[in-house]
């Protein structure tokens, strides 16, 4: 019986085809998505960015007249010192 071939599994294959109008419409989707991510981050963007509308930005700068906050502690403290061990 050494003249017996054996045979093979048939491995199913698929196949994937498109025309050319089903690859342009993939294109033209796959576009839409992308921008549609990009107008979506340009916009998260700019909300995080920028300030909201009711809220005011000040420059630092002390306005002519304003009472001067002094940052310095009224009472001193006594500075700590390392435990000897």
């Amino acid at each position: 019986m050494a003249g017996k071939k054996q045979r093979r599994k048939n491995k199913k294959t698929f196949r994937f085809q498109l025309s050319l109008a089903g690859i342009a419409g993939i294109g033209v989707v796959c576009f839409c998505l992308f921008l549609w991510m990009f107008l979506l981050g340009i916009w998260a963007g700019q909300t995080i960015l920028l300030p909201a509308a009711g809220t005011s930005v000040h420059s630092g700068r002390a306005r002519a007249g304003a009472p001067v906050q002094s940052l310095v502690p009224a009472g001193r403290k006594k500075p700590v010192r390392p435990a000897a061990g």
